[in-house]
């Protein structure tokens, strides 16, 4: 498991430094989490659960996206691959396709050396990144 620094956590999204604090190999491990927390929340196996991906322009992002992607496969969900789009385009998708939750890989407004996770419930409503820290017990 690749060590994951609990300050990546934040109240709307989880975000860092990358590749030191967030990286392909930590976001196979939030992922992991996040499928979790969905399958408790929605019981996943027994409905027809769909996920947008999408990620932003920054040069990181489509290494990020991939890793998502691939992770998001190996669970038997619907994904809704985007690819490069806005935040407002993903959140707009999210509620469009009536899909039970989104994952937008962006930093938003911080430098472009950071890059994170924008987790979305299917009426576009942040799930926390403290929400998901609590699965790692950090």
């Amino acid at each position: 498991m690749a060590k994951i620094n609990p300050k990546i956590f934040k109240a709307n999204d989880i975000r860092g430094k990358y590749p030191g604090e967030i990286n392909e190999k930590i976001v196979l491990e939030i992922i992991r989490c996040l499928v979790l927390y969905f399958d408790s929340k929605f019981q996943i196996p027994n409905s027809k659960f769909k996920i947008v991906v999408a990620h932003d322009a920054r040069l990181s992002s489509p290494s990020l996206y991939q890793a998502v992607i691939k992770n998001l496969k190996f669970k038997n969900l619907k994904i809704i691959p985007v690819g490069l789009a806005t935040t407002p385009m993903f959140y707009f998708l999210v509620k469009k396709l009536k899909a039970g939750a989104g994952i937008m890989i962006t930093a938003s407004h911080n430098p472009k050396n950071y890059n994170g996770l924008k987790i979305v419930d299917k009426n576009v409503l942040p799930i926390s990144g403290f929400a998901i820290q609590k699965l790692f017990n950090l």
